[in-house]
């Protein structure tokens, strides 16, 4: 251990004499490391907004069939027979259950040449004492029967034209924005919401919703409503549980985020494995001499690799913070859309930079810096003595 910390000591005072070669390990590893971070951040902070969506004591009604909100369709008279149905949580204002349409329309991101699909869910006043967590921050909450609508504060940010007062066409009805919600940061602050009556108008779909939302007294009776409501012929409809329903919509969109940050960080590991190995094989070439006299007086061969090796890797370990840190100040918070799963619509999201992700951008480093320096360090350390000490 003696011998090790002498060489490694050795070595570390006098990488400013060698600052334009380790610079070139540490900026590689850096730089494999920072994508990797951000892209994983981008995945992680989807995966959050959309599986952060939803209750464990709220269930979504759908077409028999329908995987999503987009490709349901429920006929609205039945939500009658639903709401009689044991299980549904009761309130003054009656059954805690509402119909709502989930639909698109187009409309322009900010700075943006062309539009984007942004989601429109209409809704009844159930809606929001179903969704307690919805609240309006600013302006006020749509009047019903009014041509009126309310946006998320993600919707908000993303998109232009939705700011208080602003009209937008919503299919041949111009329609005014007079109020902007927050919902904790989930899904549903990418939409807009309208009166359910309103948008059936301009839709041209009576008595015709795309979902129906119900809060139930427990999630300990939802098994037992969902197979009450499934075996009823009249309905043909099945039931989901809110948050597996949000879950599952996150797994797919942030996997395959998650898998090409994968994929783009090894692609770019190896050649800053490359990197490093002609680094640490310059650095070994030049110091030869020096080696060959620490073999000759006594130091062993495994000191030598290890502390070569310990080099190498506090190098990529430099690399890594130096990466991971960039990410961090400039990614994490940062709001961005992108296409949902299923839904085809913008859902805006912050990057998170989590200490998981920061983790294993530091294990990529320490590997790269394991792979790059242990050829250079064997060398040095199985080197023909006498063959060093003739170079002086």
């Amino acid at each position: 251990m003696k011998q090790i910390l002498a060489i490694l000591g050795m070595n570390l005072r006098t990488i400013l004499a060698r600052s334009g070669s380790s610079i070139v390990i540490i900026i590689g590893i850096a730089g494999s490391v920072a994508v990797m971070v951000s892209l994983l951040a981008m995945a992680e902070g989807l995966s959050k907004t959309i599986a952060n969506t939803g209750e464990e004591d709220r269930v979504l009604i759908f077409r028999d069939g329908a995987n999503s909100e987009l490709s349901s369709g429920i006929y609205v008279p039945n939500v009658s027979i639903i709401e009689n149905m044991p299980g549904i949580r009761q309130s003054d204002e009656g059954p805690m259950i509402s119909s709502e349409l989930y639909t698109i329309i187009d409309l322009k991101k900010k700075g943006a040449e062309d539009t984007s699909n942004l989601p429109l869910r209409a809704v009844e006043q159930m809606s929001f004492k179903i969704r307690p967590e919805l609240k309006i921050i600013e302006g006020q909450n749509f009047t019903p029967g009014r041509a009126e609508i309310i946006v998320g504060k993600g919707a908000n940010d993303q998109y232009e034209s939705l700011d208080i007062g602003d009209q937008i066409k919503v299919r041949d009805t111009l329609v005014t924005v007079v109020g902007i919600f927050a919902t904790g940061g989930d899904v549903h602050e990418s939409e807009i919401w309208a009166d359910l009556a309103g948008a059936q108008g301009f839709f041209r779909r009576e008595n015709s919703a795309s979902i129906a939302i119900a809060q139930m007294e427990s999630s300990s009776v939802i098994t037992e409503f969902g197979v009450a409501l499934e075996l009823d012929p009249r309905l043909e409809l099945r039931v989901q549980g809110e948050a597996d329903f949000y879950s599952q919509q996150s797994s797919g969109a942030s996997g395959v985020i998650e898998i090409f940050g994968y994929v783009v960080a090894i692609i770019m590991a190896i050649g800053a494995v490359f990197a490093a190995l002609n680094t640490m094989y310059s650095a070994v070439s030049t110091r030869l001499v020096e080696i060959g006299t620490l073999r000759a007086v006594g130091f062993q061969g495994g000191s030598v690799l290890l502390a070569l090796m310990i080099e190498s890797m506090i190098l990529a370990l430099l690399g890594g913070l130096l990466g991971a840190g960039i990410s961090y100040l400039i990614f994490n918070g940062y709001t961005v859309s992108t296409l949902a799963s299923g839904s085809f619509t913008q859902t805006a999201f912050d990057f998170a930079v989590t200490g998981s992700i920061v983790s294993q951008g530091l294990i990529l480093a320490l590997i790269v810096g394991f792979l790059g320096g242990v050829l250079p360090a064997r060398r040095a350390a199985t080197q023909d003595i006498t063959a060093a000490l003739r170079a002086i």
